[in-house]
Order: structure tokens, then C-alpha cells, then sequence
């Protein structure tokens, strides 16, 4: 029964599960077991591509359960990511200790230049991995729970929202921008070494990290298929097409939105865990409203409202821009822009609402 409703009733979502679960099992067997001069070798840089893009569609699936079946647009999912990003950059720090350019077995090297004396109480505890994790999707819950219960109770809805919320990624910009705040300042963190006794540097720490991201993005797109397919799931929907209706109806529309809202964050969250060790740096660039927008555009693009859709625009956004910044890097901006107006006027269901029709087409006699 859990399977059916799961993905028996989800063709489009067991399609590309299963490329992300056999591009898992490939990839490491074509990047550890071939040589490298078989025309079938995948590079260690491919591996940390692909292991980025796995963190992107995760990220991409948490904008699209609360945008495209709750009706709620997010413009500072960038924040939850960042942070995730940054309880993962702090764990990693920690496990520097005195390899450090200056020696220090307990400060980092920016705290060192800064002429700290002590490391701060918010640092302590992540030499421990299990305390790492925790946090990882502790702070950004709490606060997407904060954000998001001052927000519905005010009813704040709609571009209203979007531009708080997007204000929130940028006052965390700036904020994250100070030395004083102890992360890094400028150049965030950095010259990670090792997570988990296991050397970053090493192809079967890169091949680990890899396969760590398609397991996140399998279980988060299951837990998103179980969110939406339940019974609160069809509340969540009524939200999005009737708010006021739905209220009517006797439901807390409040409560809802913020326990999806919730769990929307913390899943932003481990994508970015997952994404600072694959890249080696977390700087306050992340948090970047820009970065934020680009999330809308994958899941638009993909198409909202189908979780799978959201998967194949972040791979499929993240490859053009690859492609266009290796040759032309001023002109992407411009195609990103472009990119969002022609999928709102001529695909309004995006890559996926594309294929439907074609395949539609197809079964006409």
C-alpha cells in the first residue's frame, strides 16, 4: 500500500529515482575501478560536479513542497542552505585542530589573526560529529519556525513573503560578513581537511560524499512523496488553490504552513551540509538573494508541484550554467533571466508539463 502510493502512482518520480540510484552505483565503479585513460573514466571533478547537483535537486525538492503544493514562496531558502553549510563548515574546522597554518590546537586561523584569546561558546561542542548533525537541522528549523510563526499569524502571504523572506537571506548576508560574528568573516571557512577520520582529498572520501548525496536526495524525495500523498498533504494543496476556504473549513491553515515551512528548511539544510564538503568552502556569499532566486527558477523550470520536476530543473539549470560560465561567463546572468521569462510565458509547467503534452500527442490516433 506504501509502495503504491509512494511510487507505483509516480511514474515520472520512479524514472528519475532510478537514474539517481544506477548514475550512484556508475559513477563510483567508472571513477575507482577504471583507469584513468578508458574512455569510461569519470574524473574525480566530475564526481564533485555531479555530488553538487545531487545537493542542488535536494535543495530544489525543499522549494518545491512548500511553492508548488502550498502556495508559498520562498526568496531565502538560500539562508537554510547557507546554515546547514556553515554547522558542517564548523565541524569540519574543528577537525583541523593544530594543522592549521598558525598551529593553534583549539583556535582556527582567522580567529588566530584576529587576535581571539578563546574560541566562542557557539563553537564548542562541534568537534563532535553527532552535535554537528544536530545542529544542522536544529538552526535552520528554529529558525524557519520563528520566521515562519511571526509571518502566518500576521497572515503575511503571497510577494509579501517572498520579499521578507528574501530581506532574512540578506540581513544573514551581511551579518555573516563581520568578523566579529566568528565565522570567517569575508573568506567564510575553509582548508578542510578530513570528516570522519577520512582524508576530503581522497577519491573514495569524494566517491562517499557522492553516494551520501544520492541516498539524502532518494530519502528526501520519498519523505516529500509521503508529505504530499497523505491526508495533510491534500490539506496543504487546499491551502495553496483556497486559503480562505480552507480556513473556513474549520482547519488551522497557520499551522500547517509552518510545520511544512519547518521541515522545508531543515531539508535545505542537510543539502548544504552535504554541499560544503563536496566544494570546500562556505563563505557569506551563499546566502546571496540571488542564489535564492535561481532556486524558483530550477523548480520552475523542471516544473512546480511534480517534486521530480524540481530534481530535473536543478540538473538541468546547474548544467547550462556550467556550460555557459566555463565559456561566457558575463552573458549567463542574462540567460538566467531569460530563461525564467520564456518558461513562465511558454511553460508554465515546465520541462515536465513539456513532456506530458509531447507524450499526449504521441497516444492520439
Amino acid at each position: 500500500m506504501l509502495t503504491q502510493r509512494l511510487l507505483l502512482s509516480d511514474r515520472g518520480g520512479m524514472v528519475v529515482l532510478g537514474l539517481v540510484v544506477l548514475t550512484a552505483i556508475i559513477v563510483p565503479f567508472c571513477n575507482l575501478a577504471l583507469p584513468t585513460d578508458s574512455p569510461f573514466y569519470v574524473s574525480n571533478f566530475t564526481v564533485g560536479l555531479l555530488g553538487k547537483f545531487l545537493c542542488f535537486a535536494l535543495l530544489a525538492l525543499s522549494v518545491d513542497l512548500i511553492w508548488g503544493y502550498c502556495g508559498i514562496l520562498s526568496l531565502g531558502h538560500g539562508a537554510f542552505f547557507s546554515l546547514g553549510g556553515y554547522g558542517m563548515g564548523m565541524y569540519l574546522m574543528r577537525q583541523i585542530g593544530d594543522r592549521g597554518v598558525y598551529g593553534h590546537p583549539e583556535l582556527m586561523d582567522f580567529m588566530v589573526v584576529l587576535n581571539w584569546e578563546s574560541l566562542p561558546w557557539y563553537w564548542q561542542g562541534f568537534d563532535m560529529f553527532w552535535f554537528a548533525a544536530l545542529m544542522i537541522l536544529l538552526v535552520p528549523g528554529l529558525l524557519a519556525l520563528v520566521f515562519g510563526w511571526l509571518a502566518f499569524r500576521s497572515r503575511v502571504t503571497g510577494v509579501y513573503f517572498a520579499i521578507i523572506t528574501q530581506a532574512l537571506t540578506y540581513a544573514l548576508m551581511l551579518a555573516f560578513f563581520r568578523n566579529e560574528m566568528g565565522f570567517g568573516g569575508n573568506n567564510g571557512l575553509n582548508d578542510f581537511k578530513d570528516i570522519l577520520g577520512f582524508d576530503l582529498a581522497a577519491k573514495t572520501t569524494r566517491v562517499g560524499l557522492f553516494i551520501a548525496s544520492s541516498i539524502a536526495l532518494v530519502l528526501g524525495y520519498l519523505a516529500c512523496r509521503y508529505i504530499v500523498t497523505s491526508r495533510m498533504g491534500r490539506v496543504i494543496i487546499a491551502i495553496r488553490d483556497a486559503e480562505s476556504r480552507t480556513r473556513f473549513s474549520g482547519y488551522k491553515v497557520e499551522s500547517y504552513k509552518l510545520w511544512l515551512f519547518v521541515f522545508s528548511a531543515m531539508l535545505a539544510g542537510v543539502a548544504g551540509a552535504l554541499y560544503v564538503p563536496q566544494v570546500g568552502i562556505i563563505n557569506p556569499g551563499e546566502f546571496s538573494p540571488l542564489n535564492s532566486i535561481e532556486m524558483v527558477v530550477w523548480v520552475a523550470t523542471g516544473g512546480r508541484g511534480t517534486l521530480f520536476g524540481a530534481i530535473i530543473g536543478a540538473f538541468a539549470v546547474n548544467y547550462a550554467k556550467t556550460f555557459f560560465t566555463t565559456f561566457s561567463p558575463e552573458t549567463w546572468l542574462f540567460i538566467l533571466g531569460s530563461l525564467f521569462v520564456l518558461v513562465t510565458l511558454l511553460l508554465p509547467k515546465g520541462l515536465v508539463g513539456l513532456l506530458d503534452r509531447v507524450r499526449r500527442k504521441g497516444d492520439k490516433p
